[in-house]
């Protein structure tokens, strides 16, 4: 297992969608930059993707996971299952160190460094990296005992998954879908 970062999707029932990660990059056991980008909007804004693993694996990743979106106009679940039949074939990609979480105001999805595809079991909350059952535990909590907006509830779960997860700080970025 590698160590990585956080990131937290959640697709409310309205269908907005919101995308949070933190900011620190790790190397061993020593934080290399605090304030990195990891969470991007892909298909002319109309999908939210976000990474954990090696910053590189991630970044070729997302391209190619750009170019299948293209390919199915912007269809995420067609999308995910070429991806996923591609990241399996190839020999390389299969030891790639990066996971990837991608979402719609339809779809949420999580693709494993295997070439897995998983949709949560509740279809709207989903979470990669290190501090990922941290955040998904808060979010959980969170969304059952409280009426906070998507938005915010994605923001307070990542703070306390900052709290708990030393591969994961409290410079949080947040991506919405905007319909």
């Amino acid at each position: 297992m590698f160590h990585a970062t956080t990131i937290l999707a959640y697709k409310s029932e309205d269908g907005k969608a919101v995308i949070g990660g933190d900011g620190q990059v790790t190397f061993g056991d020593t934080v290399l930059k605090n304030n990195a980008t990891k969470i991007r909007t892909l298909y002319n804004d109309k999908v939210l993707a976000g990474f954990a693993g090696s910053t590189a694996d991630a970044f070729n990743l997302f391209d190619m996971f750009e170019n299948h979106l293209e390919n199915t106009k912007g269809d995420l679940l067609k999308s995910v299952v070429n991806f996923s039949k591609e990241w399996r074939k190839d020999r390389t990609l299969r030891k790639l160190e990066a996971m990837m979480l991608v979402l719609d105001e339809k779809n949420i999805f999580i693709l494993s460094g295997t070439g897995d595809v998983v949709e949560p079991e509740d279809g709207c909350l989903a979470s990669i990296g290190s501090g990922g059952n941290f955040a998904i535990s808060a979010a959980r909590a969170l969304k059952k005992h409280s009426k906070l907006e998507p938005t915010e509830l994605v923001k307070e779960s990542l703070k306390i998954a900052g709290e708990l997860c030393i591969y994961t700080n409290q410079n949080i970025k947040i991506l919405e879908l905007n319909k």
